[in-house]
């Protein structure tokens, strides 16, 4: 359906409320947005009571806090539901907020849906894609006396959330395990890294059945930025649960853009300029207490992967394929499955390797594409969370070299790309990513000790 006449016919979307109902075991989150003229939809969160150590349960926590909280995880949900028609104006009822804030949330609006513009053809700025009017009930910021400890740590399945959870495992007592929606590979990690029922959270995150029929009848549909929703909820867990910090897996490279010399991120919401865009947000207008960081920032996806090639109990768990997630497999025929491979090649044995996903990817014909996407012998990457297209030509490179010094056969990718201009580019240039380090970012200083003490820096 086309985004000016989706406008035209339905201008107005509204955020009418969102509810908390407390239970013996559980939090029970509820909102509803409206399409006017079109449908109204009614979102819901589960989050469960944690028996922290010693039995105890937290003391009940403040209800204006938590309702802050809450109200801000709904202005992150409502993307996913306003995205249907793009409609122009957005009344948020009842809540207040003010010009810097609007300002704040059309800034991750834009920027988060930068994918779902691109891929429809949507030609818009940040000044006119939008409008917003809000209530007149102003939520403050509530900092509580109470003692945060220990982190946070969301898991997603793949070998980022495994590494950090590897890295910072002298904290374990203190940590615990933040899932949404869990499925195989985010259950086994967390059950394989020792943690116990009173270290894990596991929410359930409902959409409303509604958007699901309006996408099936040709309404828009594309990416949304799903770790800003992983940040929202994640501070109401953690404070909850009085965590200190929310340690993310986020690496370097997921600042780079996804279209060649365009503002065009897959990973906006995974990027340093989220992340702190996120702790001046929470820190103004919610509380101070939370400190939300990615242990990863500092180090590429290199060594990441060098890193987890020495965890070799995770080797047959960890799954970050999207097309394979609901059946926890990899499909073995994606840009991810193909970065992840690549990315690990200079680290793990072909043996592992395909006992990993099944069959050779390196061997694919069918992925050449794809490799070149990811390579940059074609401009633009992937809509994936890949790493950059430098790290990519690296490791190919140095997997190229463990296959010469060992004297095997080149699998087809890697004799096509030794015909290529990259190879020429790469193969004499010096490794970067050996010894890497990015500046920008928010780790604190004892979790940075322990990333040395990991020695992947």
């Amino acid at each position: 359906m086309n985004f000016i006449n989706l406008r035209e016919e339905y201008p107005n979307f509204s955020y009418n409320w969102y509810k908390i109902d407390e239970y013996e075991n559980e939090y029970k989150i509820s909102y509803e947005f409206e399409i006017t003229g079109l449908s109204k939809f009614n979102p819901t969160w589960i989050i469960p009571k944690i028996n922290l150590a010693q039995g105890s349960i937290k003391k009940q926590p403040n209800k204006e806090l938590l309702e802050n909280m809450v109200f801000n995880l709904g202005m992150v949900e409502l993307v996913s539901y306003w995205k249907i028609t793009c409609s122009p104006n957005v009344n948020i009822k009842n809540i207040y907020l003010s010009s810097k804030q609007i300002d704040w949330w059309k800034k991750l609006y834009f920027y988060g849906l930068g994918e779902f513009f691109y891929k429809n053809g949507i030609k818009t700025n940040i000044e006119k894609f939008m409008n917003i009017t809000t209530g007149s009930t102003k939520l403050q910021k509530i900092n509580v006396n109470e003692e945060f400890t220990g982190a946070l740590v969301p898991i997603g399945g793949g070998k980022d959330s495994i590494v950090t959870l590897d890295i910072i495992k002298d904290d374990f007592k203190d940590n615990m395990c933040y899932v949404i929606n869990p499925r195989g590979a985010t259950e086994e990690t967390v059950e394989m890294a020792g943690y116990k029922d009173n270290q894990k959270c596991y929410v359930k995150r409902t959409l409303d059945k509604n958007m699901l029929e309006l996408n099936k009848k040709g309404f828009l549909n594309g990416h949304t930025p799903f770790s800003s929703i992983v940040a929202f909820s994640a501070i109401i867990v953690a404070y909850l649960n009085n965590k200190k910090y929310i340690v993310l897996s986020n690496e370097a490279s997921a600042n780079e853009s996804t279209i060649y010399e365009e503002e065009v991120n897959h990973q906006y919401s995974k990027s340093y300029e989220f992340e702190k865009d996120f702790n001046e947000y929470v820190q103004e207008y919610i509380l101070d207490n939370i400190h939300y960081f990615s242990l990863l920032r500092p180090i590429s996806e290199y060594q990441i992967a060098k890193h987890f090639a020495k965890l070799p109990k995770f080797y047959n768990i960890f799954k970050s394929c999207n097309v394979g997630s609901k059946e926890n497999k990899w499909c073995a025929n994606c840009p991810k499955c193909l970065f992840v491979y690549i990315v690990l090649s200079p680290f793990i044995s072909k043996k592992d390797l395909i006992n990993i996903f099944g069959e050779d990817l390196l061997n694919k014909q069918n992925l050449k594409g794809t490799m070149e996407m990811l390579s940059g012998l074609q401009k633009n990457k992937p809509f994936e969370c890949v790493g950059s297209r430098d790290e990519v030509n690296t490791a190919i490179c140095e997997t190229i070299k463990k296959y010469e010094n060992s004297k095997e056969e080149l699998p087809a990718l890697l004799k096509y790309y030794k015909t290529t201009k990259k190879y020429e580019e790469y193969k004499n240039k010096e490794n970067a990513y050996n010894v890497f380090y990015n500046k920008d970012n928010n780790v604190p200083k004892h979790y940075m000790d322990m990333l040395k003490k990991s020695e992947i820096l």
